[in-house]
């Protein structure tokens, strides 16, 4: 084989969705399995060197070995080292909070503490894994995910992941009011600038409308914000892609997430995408509450 083996490890916190997470890959034509014991996994890829059949590798290696706090580390050392790989792991977490309610709602018990209180087990398993979720080039937070966004997430980091072209840039717009994009890596606040919301016939629409987004961009400080804006950015994305990086998350957010924040996402987008691979979203651009919406 004179192609690169593409490997991902999964892992994470238990209920973080690493079940979905695999069915996944598998679903990109990954060759996929689950629970695999550590000490197995330089066994299995010398079993795939031999074989013309898979080039694409995704595998659940996590607490449920019984050695695998003990030995991860050594199997991980090893399969770094070698020459004929595209490694990466694929760390999954939750907040507390999300993983009891999900425990909750299985009725199942904690592997870490399978006598006593879920937390508890959490509490130890998140100690456990801090320094493999340092080691991971890719984390999702899937607190917030349904199982169709996290099957959407992956889809995005990791399909045709051995082209050249795989680092890419997802620009995405939401308002503060909401809380900030767990996965963003970059976030800029365009609160400053004269909002929309104060213009009656604009309440309503978003940054995506040309009245909005020529109202946003009319005044002085915008366009010397985005000048700022592109000439930090343009600069750096080389430096990502150089480094392994596989997707960059741009976030900028006003208030609500309606007008501001999405007409300036709208321009970088624009802009990024003249050379680069870019994805956009907007996160809360169609929400919409009773209370007075400040966007």
């Amino acid at each position: 084989m004179t192609e690169k083996i593409h490997l991902v490890i999964v892992t994470g916190m238990s209920g973080a969705g690493k079940t979905v997470a695999i069915q996944s890959f598998e679903d990109l034509g990954y060759f996929t399995i689950d629970n695999m014991p550590p000490t197995l996994v330089p066994k299995f890829i010398e079993l795939i060197r031999h074989s013309q059949d898979n080039d694409k590798i995704a595998m659940v290696v996590d607490m449920r070995s019984r050695s695998f706090f003990t030995e991860i580390r050594e199997v991980l050392d090893q399969v770094e080292s070698a020459q004929d790989l595209d490694f990466k792991i694929l760390f999954l977490d939750a907040t507390d909070s999300e993983l009891v309610a999900r425990y909750k709602e299985t009725r199942r018990s904690h592997p870490l503490a399978p006598g006593g209180r879920v937390l508890d087990g959490i509490h130890l398993e998140r100690e456990l894994l801090a320094p493999l979720k340092n080691m991971s080039q890719n984390v999702i937070d899937t607190s917030e995910l349904t199982p169709r966004m996290l099957r959407q997430k992956i889809s995005d980091q990791f399909a045709g992941q051995n082209e050249q072209s795989g680092f890419r840039v997802e620009v995405v717009s939401f308002g503060f009011k909401y809380g900030l994009p767990l996965d963003a890596d970059l976030v800029f606040d365009v609160r400053f600038l004269p909002n929309p919301y104060y213009r009656p016939e604009l309440r309503n629409l978003t940054g995506l409308d040309a009245d909005v987004y020529h109202y946003v961009m009319e005044h002085e400080e915008s366009e010397e914000f985005y000048k700022h804006l592109i000439g930090l950015i343009e600069p750096i994305l080389p430096g990502y892609r150089k480094e392994g990086k596989s997707v960059l998350t741009i976030a900028i957010g006003c208030t609500g997430g309606q007008h501001r924040s999405v007409a300036f996402a709208k321009r970088l987008a624009d802009d990024l995408e003249k050379n680069w691979v870019v994805n956009r979203s907007h996160r809360d651009k169609d929400k919409r509450k009773e209370t007075v919406n400040r966007s």
